[in-house]
This record gives C-alpha cells, structure tokens and sequence, in this order.
C-alpha cells in the first residue's frame, strides 16, 4: 500500500498542467459535516480493512475556484483500536495486546473532480473525485487491565529510551463521489487512508526489551509490555515489526453546504452558474 499516494500526486500534477486555460472559473465557499467511522491498519491488524471500525466525526470548509478544483482546511475526531485476541494468526493470540486510541486530526486538502461539478447547478451536479494533502493529528495509545486504564506511552512497554512523539504529521488522501441533492446542498461518500510516519499508533514496533539489564520502573508497566502466556521469557523476541508505519483511515459520508449564495460570473465565458 505504501506506494499509493504517490498516483494522487501525478494525477494532480498531470490535471492541473492540462486545465489552466479551458477550465471556467468561479468563487464557491461551503461548509461540511463529516459523519462515519475510522480504522487502523498496524500490528494488531495488519491487512484487515474496515474491521473494528469505530464512529468519527468532522467539520470543514471547502473552497472551490473552478469545476474540477477546490481546496479544502478540516478538523475530524475519531478512535481506532486493535486486538490480538481477534486475529487467527497464532503469533498474535499468543502475544495477547491491546489497545485503543482517541485521534483528533487537522488537515488541508486539494480535490481534483473527475467530472465538472458545482453545488447549484443542475448540469455539472455529480462527479467523483479523488483528494490529497498533509495533517497533523494527536494520538494516544491506552490499553485496559483489571478494569483499570493505562496510557502506554509513559510505560515505554519497548523498553524506550524516550517516550515517542503523540503528535505528528501525516499525508492524507483518497477517492470520494458527490452530488447535489438541492440548490444550495451536496451529499459526499469518501474513503481516505491516512499514511503516518510512526510505528507506535498500536504502542507495538520492535522487541521485548531486556528487563534483566534494564528493568521496568513500575511493575504494571512490565506486565503490560508482555501479556503472553510465556511472560518473562520472550526477551529481545520480536513483538512488533518496526518496517511497516502504521496507517489509519476515515470514511463516511460529507453533508456540503453553500454559503456564498449569490451566483457569480463564470469570466471565461461570461456566464452565470
């Protein structure tokens, strides 16, 4: 999956090269609401999409210049969790972790329309799209024991010599479809992976540290960093795999609303709408 984002980069390149002098333009501002869900892919899921998907949220604004192009500033909420005791592979039952992870993202985000498309009117009023930007986004990894909730950053369950980052920037990007459903209102579906630069969104990346040479500070902390049936004997093992980042992924459905509800002149071809 990794090399994915790089076609909405040639696709956005290519397009915009091609259309700066046949496209009309306009000023169109809207604003959005995002409701849906989030998932995560890591090492505790590493290959299944949509699964444990929990609900997310969001708000934006999208301001278009001409049909195909609009750039767009937002703000989403979400969780994402995993759980090895879910898996049907036999090295993860065994490692038994968990945890979830509240996700508050910031992003920008420029849109290419495979069709023309504007809210208000009626001939250019459906298209598919695709969208790509850069976020910053918080993340903090906790898991449960004995009832109680543990943040897993501060532990250093890894044996860390500092603690990672919880925020962080990462590229967002994805396909979408939108249509007017009345004169000021559009309705969007988009899927939209968020490529991160951390291997910590799950608090699993390397091995089992070495306690004998550098023991735990609390005593929760060493059990949380291995709860498998073999705690205590799995030192320097692999517990995660430190090649692959984590990535994780909003979908659901757009509510556009236009707020400049003065039609404006297209000035390339002297029209309105």
């Amino acid at each position: 999956m990794k090399p994915i984002y790089f076609i909405f980069i040639i696709v956005f390149a290519h397009n915009a090269a091609n259309s700066q002098n046949r496209k009309r333009n306009f000023r169109q501002t809207e604003i959005g609401l995002f409701f849906g869900g989030a998932y995560y892919i890591g090492d505790m899921n590493p290959n299944g999409h949509f699964k444990s998907s929990r609900p997310s949220v969001g708000f934006f604004m999208r301001y278009t210049t001409n049909y195909r192009y609009a750039f767009r500033a937002g703000m989403n909420f979400g969780s994402v969790m995993g759980d090895d005791s879910q898996s049907n592979n036999p090295d993860q039952i065994e490692r038994n972790l968990n945890f979830k992870s509240q996700i508050f993202e910031f992003n920008t985000l420029a849109e290419f329309n495979f069709l023309e498309y504007r809210i208000s009117n009626n001939k250019y009023n459906i298209t598919s799209f695709l969208f790509l930007g850069l976020n910053v986004f918080r993340f903090n990894p906790t898991t449960v024991y004995q009832g109680l909730t543990y943040e897993l950053r501060p532990l250093k369950t890894e044996g860390q010599s500092k603690p990672y980052k919880l925020t962080q920037i990462g590229i967002p990007f994805g396909i979408g479809f939108k249509v007017n459903v009345s004169n000021n209102v559009g309705l969007g579906l988009e899927w939209g992976p968020r490529k991160t630069f951390t291997d910590y969104l799950d608090d699993v990346s390397g091995v089992y540290p070495n306690t004998n040479s550098n023991p735990f500070n609390t005593q929760i902390a060493q059990i949380l960093s291995d709860r498998s049936k073999n705690a205590g004997s799995n030192i320097n093992e692999q517990r995660g795999n430190p090649k692959s980042k984590d990535w994780y992924f909003f979908f659901g459905v757009t509510l556009n609303i236009k707020v400049n509800f003065k039609p404006e002149p297209c000035y390339e071809y002297g029209l309105r709408k």
